[in-house]
């Protein structure tokens, strides 16, 4: 039985698509998708990563297996664009496949870091998608080439593929469970062998992962959204530390970890996740109203309209407008037809691509004193354009409320976040922050506000979610990085001697 992947990826000359250096937005790692013994799965897989394309919009990617051989497409770009053609279940037949959509953190925007990957071991092909950061990779990268083992890429993924190969477990559960045993970080993935696929999800519970039925097969997928799009059923969250099994034995739950008390990442509700989707069973839409509510509690504001910065702003808005009793225009339109081709090298055409994006609608902005809400501010520099914006458009006043609380800290789980020294809240007072935005006033939700949009309160010996960006309370070791200051610390000593020599 050949595993040979059947396809080549048709783009691996395309170029990389570049990223606008001013642009604020955080990014999240990825989407994963998988279902078993589906009619057309490719089709299918299809659908559910148009679901999860704001989750990753660089690349995408699928694996198939048709019984006999694995078939694998990799490109860079939307969904859309790579699977959209009528052919695609010629292209990867099957009636099992996995797929993904990345917005790279680990590794760059090349074509060999798009997923899944594909190996072809001793025991039968594997195809992995992987969401989220492993916060060992570099430390697992050293020790695997150190024994021999040669990379194809520079994403943390392909290690996991390594640690299975090398593993001289009898059975692939038995490999794959080795691996993972190896692996610290948040990560959520979908694995596809010949004979089975399987859903992890990492101990705390970092990254999301859900199982949906689809006429009684079964599927994964990061949100729920995507198995709206299906038309599946949800069934259940993959728990923390869980490992799900399907096969032709049906469904199987593993934990090949200790227990340990969840901890999901709070930030899928404050932007990542889709407003229609549900996370570790909420809302995500109730939660961000829920957020503008008690931002409204919590920040009060003279103004005569509610506007939010579209479009993951729009939820806390309108929940800041009820609670406050204010009116609610959508002051600011989206254009969702400007791909990232525009994005320009000249600070004057950049300034021209963001007004392609966001447009101000005078009819509700002259004249007024507007609030704005965004769903959370990292450097800042997204909000300086959009205020300049908003007051070019006629306003009188500009107010700026933020429904998450100061992002203070870098995430190492799969959210790309800049180095903490680039981060506003983290070297600035609310009052500074206000004066660099150019706003009349500037205000965020409280992390104890947070919690309670969640229905929640902090536990501050263990807390219930992954916060650290606004805390700095990470939930796990950070190997990597203690290893990389350690490098630094070196390297300043060489120096220094060098120095005084």
């Amino acid at each position: 039985m050949s595993q040979t992947p059947a396809r080549a990826d048709d783009d691996s000359r395309r170029a990389p698509l570049p990223r606008d250096p001013e642009d604020d937005t955080p990014r999240l790692e990825c989407g994963v998708f998988g279902v078993y013994d589906v009619a057309e799965a490719s089709g299918v897989t299809a659908l559910g990563l148009h679901a999860l394309q704001h989750r990753g919009q660089e690349a995408c990617g699928m694996a198939s297996f048709d019984g006999h051989r694995f078939h694998t497409e990799r490109h860079m770009g939307h969904v859309g664009d790579a699977f959209g053609g009528g052919d695609l279940n010629a292209r990867l037949p099957g009636m099992s496949a996995i797929g993904h959509t990345r917005y790279s953190t680990a590794g760059g925007s090349f074509i060999r870091n798009v997923q899944p990957m594909f190996a072809d071991l001793e025991a039968g092909g594997i195809a992995l998608a992987h969401n989220g950061n492993l916060t060992n990779f570099l430390a697992l990268r050293d020790r695997l080439v150190s024994e021999g083992a040669i990379f194809q890429s520079t994403s943390d993924s392909e290690a996991i593929l390594h640690l299975i190969a090398r593993s001289r477990r009898p059975k692939f559960l038995e490999r794959f469970t080795e691996a993972l045993q190896q692996i610290e970080g948040g990560y959520a993935l979908v694995a596809l062998t010949n004979k089975k696929l399987v859903g992890v999800r990492d101990p705390l519970g970092i990254r999301p992962l859900v199982l949906g039925d689809l006429n009684g097969k079964a599927v994964f997928a990061s949100e729920t959204c995507a198995l709206d799009m299906i038309g599946a059923r949800f069934v259940r969250d993959v728990e923390h530390g869980e490992m799900v099994v399907v096969d032709d034995k049906g469904i199987r739950s593993f934990r090949p970890f200790p227990a340990q008390q969840a901890r999901p990442c709070i930030f899928e509700y404050v932007y990542f996740a889709r407003p229609d989707s549900v996370v570790n069973g909420r809302s995500v839409y109730d939660v961000r109203k829920r957020m503008g509510r008690r931002l409204a509690q919590e920040t009060p504001a003279d103004v005569d309209v509610v506007v939010p910065v579209p479009d993951s702003g729009v939820p806390a808005a309108l929940g800041f407008a009820q609670e406050a009793d204010l009116p609610f225009e959508m002051g600011i339109i989206r254009n969702h037809y400007v791909g990232r081709t525009f994005i320009q090298p000249t600070q004057g055409q950049r300034e021209l691509g963001v007004r392609m994006k966001l447009s101000p609608n005078r009819a509700v902005l002259a004249g007024k004193r507007v609030l704005l809400v965004d769903d959370s501010i990292v450097r800042g520099t997204n909000s300086v354009r959009v205020v300049r914006m908003v007051r070019e458009a006629g306003a009188t006043e500009v107010h700026l409320r933020s429904a998450s609380p100061p992002i203070k800290w870098p995430d190492y789980y799969g959210i790309d976040m800049p180095d903490r020294e680039k981060l506003l809240a983290a070297n600035h007072s609310v009052e500074e922050i206000a004066r660099i935005l150019n706003v009349d006033s500037m205000g965020y939700l409280s992390v104890d506000g947070l919690y309670w949009a969640m229905d929640a309160v902090r536990d501050p010996v263990l807390p219930q979610f992954t916060d650290h960006y606004f805390t700095g309370d990470y939930p796990t070791r950070l190997l990597d990085r203690e290893i990389a200051e350690g490098r630094n610390e070196l390297v300043e000593r060489q120096l220094s001697f060098l120095v005084d020599a």
